[in-house]
C-alpha cells in the first residue's frame, strides 16, 4: 500500500527528469567552444533548440535520459555555426534565374558572352552584365566602347561592375549622353571623356543615367522564395547558419518573412534595411522611422530588422572608392585626372543626420565605405554623435572598410565602432591593388591583426552578390576560403603575400566568423560559441581546422550542419 501511494509521485519525478534530460548528446569529438577561454571539449548536450551543457563525456553522459539520442563523433571537429557578416542573398539567388552566366576571366570571355546574348535578344533590347570586376580580368581593364559595339551592334550594352559601368555607343545614344551632356540632377556621377571631350563609355555611379530594359524573364514571388531557399541550403552546406542581409529592400524582406512564417528559413537573418541617401532628408527619416516601427524590429532569433545601410562611396574594384589621396592616373581603372580621389555620395552634414537619427531609433547604422577617405568620414560622423550621446552599446558599424589608417583604428576602438570586412577581396584583387597603390598605401588594407590587437570587433563575410555556389559565386561565400585568406594573406596571380605582418591565428580566424559576427549583430549572448544556454547551432567538419596544414583550411568540408539542434544539412544525404 505504501509503494502504491508513492507511485504517482515517483512517476511524476521520472517525467520531470525525462523532460529535463537532453534530447541529443554528441560525444567523443573535438568541440571548439569559442568561449572566452577557447576551450576544447569532447561532448555537448542539447535540449530543444538550446545547449544544455558542454564538457567531458563522463560529465555529459550523466545527463542522459532514456529517450536521449547519442551520436559518436569519432574524433571529428565541431565548430559553432558560422556567420557571414555581409551578403546580398535575395539578390544573388536570382542572378541566373533567366539563364546561366559563365565564369569570366578575360575581356574575350566578356565579349563572347555579350555576343551570345545579342544573338538571342531582340534588336534594341538591353544586354546587361553586372559584377564582372575589372580587377578580376586578366587584362585588368574595362572593355572598350568599340569592343562592346563590335560584340552587339544592334543592342545597347551595360557592363556594370559595382557602381560603375562601361557602355557601348548605342547605349550612350539612347540615353542622350554625348559631348554636350552634363549631369544636372545634383546627384553623384561622372562621365569619363577622351581628349576631345567625347564620352568614352565609362560611367561612374551612373546607372540612373541609362534606361535599362532587358528581355530576360521576370521572377514571380514563388520564384523568389524557391531560389532563395536553394541559396540558403547551399549556405548551410558550407557551415553558414547566420547571415547579415546587407542592403535589403521591402520586396525581399517580405520574401524572408514568408519563409520564416512557413518554417522554411534555414539561416538566422539579421536585416540591414536599405536607405537611399540621395532622397530628400525628410523621406530618409520617414524610411528609417518605418523600419523602427516594423514588427520585424522586435527581436526574433530567426529574422530581425535591426540595421540601416546606405552608400558613402564607390568601389575599389572599379576605381571609385573615396580615398584620402588621389588614385593616380591608371589604365586599369580608366583614370586620366591626377587629382581624382574617387566618388563621395553623401555630404558630411547629411551623413551625420542620417546616422544620428538611425542610432537614436535603436537601429544600427552602417555605410558602404571602401576607401580610407570614406572610412574616415564615417568615423568622424560617429565621433560627432558620440560627443552627444555614447555610442559603444549601439555598435555603429562600417561596411567593407578596406583601406584604413592607424589613427582611424584608434578612434574606432575609443568610440566602439565595429566593422564587417571581406577577406575574399584581398585574395581576388590584391595583385591589382598593389600594382595601383604600392605597398605604402596598402599598409592598412584589411589589417586584421591590428584590429584584433586594438580591440576593434571585426566580423568576416563575403559580400556575396551573384550566383549560387560557394566558390563560383561573386564574391565567393565559402567561409573556410575566407579563413584561409586571413591566415595567409596570399593574393592570387602572385607569389608574394600582402602585408604578411597582418596575418592572424587560427583561433582569431574562427572568431572572425563566429562570436565576432554574433557581436556585430548584438547576439553574442545567443550564439557564436558553444556554451550553456546558447542556441544549438553547430557544424561537424571533415578535418581538424586547428592542426591541418594551412593550405587545407580552404578545402575543409562540412559533414553536418545543425540549426537549433536540428540537422539541416548532411554531406551523405
Amino acid at each position: 500500500m505504501r509503494l502504491r501511494a508513492l507511485l504517482p509521485g515517483l512517476l511524476f519525478l521520472a517525467a520531470v527528469l525525462r523532460a529535463q534530460a537532453p534530447d541529443l548528446i554528441l560525444h567523443h569529438g573535438q568541440l571548439v567552444t569559442v568561449d572566452p577561454q577557447f576551450r576544447i571539449v569532447d561532448s555537448i548536450a542539447i535540449r530543444g533548440d538550446r545547449i544544455l551543457a558542454v564538457g567531458s563525456y563522463a560529465d555529459i553522459a550523466r545527463l542522459a535520459g532514456p529517450d536521449t539520442r547519442q551520436i559518436d563523433l569519432k574524433g571529428k571537429t565541431v565548430l559553432p555555426g558560422l556567420g557571414d557578416s555581409h551578403v546580398h542573398a535575395a539578390e544573388a539567388a536570382l542572378y541566373e534565374f533567366d539563364h546561366p552566366v559563365p565564369d569570366m576571366e578575360t575581356i574575350g570571355d566578356v565579349l563572347r558572352y555579350i555576343k551570345s546574348r545579342a544573338a538571342v535578344a531582340k534588336a534594341g533590347d538591353w544586354i546587361v552584365l553586372t559584377q564582372v570586376f575589372i580587377t578580376r580580368l586578366r587584362e585588368q581593364r574595362f572593355p572598350t566602347r568599340a569592343e562592346l559595339d563590335a560584340a552587339a551592334p544592334r543592342n545597347p550594352v551595360y557592363f556594370g561592375t559595382g557602381p560603375d559601368a562601361a557602355v557601348n555607343s548605342l547605349a550612350l545614344q539612347l540615353s542622350g549622353i554625348d559631348k554636350n551632356f552634363r549631369i544636372t540632377d545634383g546627384k553623384p556621377g561622372r562621365v569619363e571623356r577622351d581628349a576631345a571631350g567625347e564620352p568614352t563609355g565609362i560611367l561612374r555611379s551612373g546607372i540612373r543615367l541609362v534606361s535599362l530594359h532587358s528581355g530576360e524573364k521576370i521572377p514571380t514571388d514563388d520564384d523568389r522564395r524557391q531560389r532563395l531557399k536553394m541559396l540558403l541550403a547551399d549556405y548551410n552546406s558550407v557551415g553558414l547558419t547566420s547571415i547579415s542581409e546587407a542592403d535589403l529592400g521591402d520586396v525581399d524582406l517580405e520574401v524572408y518573412r514568408r519563409l520564416k512564417d512557413s518554417g522554411e528559413l534555414t539561416c538566422r537573418v539579421f536585416v540591414v534595411y536599405d536607405v537611399d541617401a540621395q532622397m530628400p532628408l525628410d523621406r530618409i527619416m520617414a524610411r528609417i522611422s518605418a523600419a523602427a516601427r516594423s514588427p520585424l524590429h522586435r527581436y526574433d532569433n530567426m529574422l530581425w530588422l535591426r540595421g540601416i545601410k546606405t552608400f558613402l562611396d564607390g568601389g575599389m574594384l572599379t576605381g571609385s572608392a573615396f580615398m584620402l589621396e588621389p588614385w593616380g592616373v591608371s589604365k586599369v581603372y580608366s583614370i586620366d585626372d591626377p587629382t581624382y580621389r574617387g566618388m563621395r555620395y553623401i555630404e558630411p552634414g547629411k551623413l551625420f543626420q542620417m546616422a544620428r537619427f538611425a542610432l537614436k531609433n535603436d537601429l544600427q547604422f552602417t555605410a558602404h565605405s571602401v576607401g580610407d577617405g570614406a572610412v574616415q568620414m564615417l568615423i568622424d560622423a560617429y565621433a560627432e554623435i558620440n560627443r552627444e550621446f555614447p555610442l559603444r552599446s549601439a555598435r555603429p558599424s562600417i561596411s567593407h572598410a578596406n583601406f584604413m589608417t592607424a589613427d582611424g583604428i584608434r578612434q574606432m576602438q575609443d568610440i566602439g565602432i565595429v566593422a564587417n570586412l571581406q577577406p575574399d577581396w584581398l585574395w581576388l584583387d590584391g595583385a591589382t591593388l598593389r600594382k595601383q597603390f604600392g605597398d605604402r598605401r596598402l599598409a592598412y588594407f584589411q589589417p586584421y591583426k591590428t584590429l584584433f590587437e586594438s580591440g576593434v570587433i571585426v566580423g568576416g563575410g563575403s559580400d556575396h552578390m551573384q550566383k549560387i555556389g560557394s566558390f563560383r559565386s561573386i564574391n565567393p561565400y565559402n567561409p573556410f576560403l575566407g579563413m584561409w585568406i586571413a591566415l595567409t594573406r596570399q593574393p592570387r596571380w602572385t607569389d608574394r603575400p600582402l602585408d604578411p605582418e597582418q596575418r592572424i591565428s587560427r583561433e582569431q580566424a574562427i572568431r572572425l566568423y563566429t562570436i565576432n559576427n554574433a557581436f556585430l549583430t548584438f547576439q553574442e549572448k545567443e550564439k557564436g560559441s558553444l556554451e550553456k544556454g546558447k542556441l544549438a547551432d553547430f557544424i561537424v567538419l571533415d578535418r581538424d581546422i586547428l592542426m591541418c596544414p594551412v593550405e587545407d583550411v580552404r578545402n575543409i568540408q562540412v559533414v553536418q550542419t545543425y540549426l537549433g539542434g536540428k540537422l539541416i544539412y548532411s554531406l551523405t544525404r
